[in-house]
């Protein structure tokens, strides 16, 4: 009787189960990784970090931000989204700073583990209120470093006063423009009684910016929540959310987060 040949068993047969699942996946036709290569919305949070906010202004913002990220229903809307969403933290005042890159929050360990990076965040100050200055930065550098596909996305701004870097005009163009670039811009003014009840006339003014108006016009008065409603909000299912102080702020954007991760949106007050 001859000898047989011996010969090695086929490289299928070799891998043993560890293989199984992942040749189950291709056979069946399925991605592997299909939830990863895109995502349901990305969330930009930028923070005010201007001359009014002083060490602990800012503390309670990244406290508040922390809080909101490990709240249920903020966490029960983020794994409400198939492939999770993603998220990213800039803070502005005369310059636009990403704080926080692309990140993917998909469950409450990812919630978390973010909540943390933003707490540990040392404080980002400056001096002036370049609102339009954040919107063309937003769109020129941070939206277009998306790292997959997403089906929405939101600017979510908070601040406690009215752009004094730029001309109602170019400030009218730095929002339309991060408005083409795909996306929906949220207000959440912060309302300081004694400090911003009135805003408009006599409003501080960058170097350089003269005694041009500045949001409604240079004699014009109106209530901050009104002049972020009117030059700052925009796009499909855009909204604002006042809170009442800094102490406030906390309670509004974890209410801000469930709407927006929910694409609940809120009716314009």
């Amino acid at each position: 009787m001859k000898d047989r040949p011996c010969r090695a068993r086929p490289w299928w047969r070799r891998a043993g189960p560890r293989l199984a699942p992942v040749l189950a996946l291709l056979l069946a036709g399925a991605p592997v990784r299909a939830a990863e290569e895109s995502a349901a919305m990305a969330l930009v949070v930028a923070v005010d970090v201007s001359q009014s906010v002083d060490e602990t202004r800012f503390r309670l913002q990244m406290e508040g931000i922390a809080a909101a990220l490990r709240d249920p229903g903020v966490v029960a809307a983020i794994t409400g989204n198939p492939g999770g969403i993603l998220f990213a933290l800039v803070t502005w005042a005369d310059e636009t700073k990403l704080v926080l890159g692309w990140r993917r929050l998909r469950d409450a360990a990812d919630a978390a583990a973010t909540a943390a990076a933003v707490r540990a965040t040392p404080r980002q100050a400056g001096e002036f209120t370049c609102i339009g200055r954040m919107m063309r930065g937003v769109a020129a550098r941070i939206l277009p470093a998306l790292p997959v596909p997403v089906d929405r996305t939101v600017v979510d701004v908070s601040g406690d006063g009215i752009d004094n870097c730029t001309d109602p005009d170019a400030l009218r163009a730095e929002r339309d423009g991060l408005l083409a670039a795909g996306a929906t811009i949220n207000g959440l003014p912060i309302l300081v009684p004694g400090e911003n009840d009135v805003v408009g006339a006599g409003a501080f003014r960058a170097p350089g910016y003269g005694l041009r108006p500045v949001g409604p016009g240079q004699t014009e008065q109106t209530s901050l929540d009104g002049w972020y409603r009117t030059h700052v909000v925009g796009g499909p299912g855009a909204f604002l959310l006042p809170a009442q102080g800094y102490g406030d702020f906390a309670r509004a954007l974890r209410q801000k987060f469930v709407l927006e991760i929910s694409a609940l949106g809120a009716a314009r007050p």
